[in-house]
Formats: C-alpha cells, sequence, structure tokens
C-alpha cells in the first residue's frame, strides 16, 4: 500500500520517494501551490463530505480535486506528519481589506504550526494566491519567495497572538495583514474543521458559498476563475477575460483539470 507521502508526491510532480527535509520544504510548497488548486467547488455544488484524513486524501490526492484552507491545510499537516516533522494545526481570523476589520465569520482560517529546532514557523498551503511557499518564522523575521515578502508579527488581540503580514510581488507596495492566528490553540480534533466546513458553507457572510472560485499558483504568477471571469497575472501583467458558464467549464479543466 503506498503511503500518503509517495501519493502526495505523485500529485504535485515530485519523486515518490524522495526525502522530505525542513531544508527543501520550500519546493514542496511550491509544488502544491502550482498543482493543487484553492477552489470551493463541492460546497456551491453541495457536495461536502465529513472532513477526515481518509476523505482528503480522497479528493485532493484520488480524484486531484482542490480545497479551501480546512481541507489543504490538514492533508499537508498529515503529510509532515508522516515524514517526521512537528507539527500542529491552528486556525485564525482572516482580515478582510474591503471593510478594514477582521472577518466576522470567527475563527475560520486552517494553518499549520510547525516547530524545527526550537524555533517555531508558520506554513500555509491554504490561502488562495497569498501563500509565503517557505516556512514563515515566527520570529519576526521576513522570508522571500518568488510571490512576495512575508513575515509574522507578534500581536496581543482577541484574536490571536500572531498575525501573518505579506507584501506580493507586483501587487502589494506596503505590508498587508493577511490574518491572526493563535499559537495556543491547537487543534486536537479533526471535528473542529468539520465545525469550520458548516460555518463556511452556511454563514451568509461566507465569501466561499456564492459563487465558483478557483485559482492557484504558477511558476510566474498566479491564475484565478470565477463564474464571470478568468485573470491572470503573468510576470506583473493582468490580463482579465469575461466568461460564461460554457467557457468556465473549459477553463476549470485545462488550467485546473476540474
Amino acid at each position: 500500500m503506498q503511503t500518503l507521502t509517495s501519493l502526495f508526491h505523485q500529485r504535485i510532480g515530485l519523486p515518490m520517494n524522495q526525502t522530505i527535509t525542513f531544508e527543501n520544504l520550500d519546493v514542496v510548497l511550491e509544488k502544491t501551490a502550482q498543482n493543487i488548486p484553492f477552489e470551493n467547488l463541492t460546497i456551491i455544488e453541495n457536495k461536502t463530505v465529513e472532513i477526515t484524513k481518509e476523505n482528503l486524501m480522497n479528493k485532493i490526492i484520488e480524484r486531484n480535486e482542490g480545497g479551501i484552507c480546512y481541507e489543504l491545510n490538514p492533508l499537508f499537516y498529515f503529510y509532515l506528519l508522516e515524514n517526521g516533522f512537528n507539527a500542529a494545526l491552528t486556525n485564525g481570523v482572516v482580515y478582510n481589506h474591503a471593510a478594514e476589520e477582521y472577518h466576522q465569520l470567527g475563527r475560520t482560517h486552517v494553518t499549520i504550526l510547525i516547530n524545527h529546532e526550537d524555533q517555531m514557523y508558520l506554513i500555509d498551503t491554504g490561502f488562495g494566491g497569498n501563500l509565503p511557499l517557505k516556512p514563515v518564522p515566527l520570529s519576526g523575521e521576513p522570508i522571500s519567495s518568488y510571490n512576495g515578502e512575508f513575515r509574522i508579527k507578534k500581536v496581543n488581540h482577541p484574536y490571536g497572538d500572531y498575525c501573518l503580514e505579506m507584501q506580493l510581488k507586483h501587487k502589494d507596495t506596503v505590508w498587508k495583514i493577511g490574518y491572526a492566528f493563535d499559537t495556543k490553540k491547537s487543534i486536537e480534533d479533526l471535528s473542529k474543521l468539520n465545525e469550520i466546513q458548516t460555518i463556511i458553507i452556511e454563514h451568509p457572510k461566507s465569501s466561499f458559498n456564492k459563487h465558483p472560485l478557483i485559482t492557484r499558483l504558477t511558476n510566474n504568477g498566479n491564475i484565478t476563475l470565477t463564474d464571470t471571469t478568468f485573470t491572470q497575472w503573468a510576470d506583473g501583467i493582468l490580463t482579465k477575460e469575461n466568461i460564461d458558464n460554457v467557457k468556465f467549464k473549459e477553463l476549470a479543466k485545462q488550467h485546473f483539470g476540474l
């Protein structure tokens, strides 16, 4: 029986038996971001199932689909555990830049913390186009990837004790808040993920229960598909195309394998 690691590597285009260390984790994160889309189609199509390790493997690895943070990061968390990492899941609150406040859905963003050589890092494979692509140290030291600059800031408010800040390449000229998270509140029970999924499915202010959204990184930018537009960032150049439902299905298959 194949391990999660070998199946996951097959899914993202890495050698099935490649050894994963902290030093080459950035390669895995890049491959994951480019091959597994952030998408909400099961919510829109009313096909969501209980969040379990088996169901996540079936959806993302066997059926070659993507998911939202509460699916993508838990699967990557299981992958990290299988490769000997000291990892934990936690949740946080995403910042709504349009409203200039934290989202009112509560702690619905699921992310990963790892401890490596007595240093804690944030890892995220489920934050749409805002992925750091490298472990981000909680010490505050910024990291740089082809997707931009990312850092962790110590904070003290009800949403957590740290927040992720970012300056996306070609998009941001100042540091922006991504989300706040709490290092003291790890998710020990997968039932918590099902509670989060229920909020995302049912809450009137959820941004994922109204229109389809599919996005993934490319090697020089990112692509995003909704039911009305197809947007591409390539080397800092933005192109946007209005589409209909027929074109949506074509592009979903062509660019995301969905």
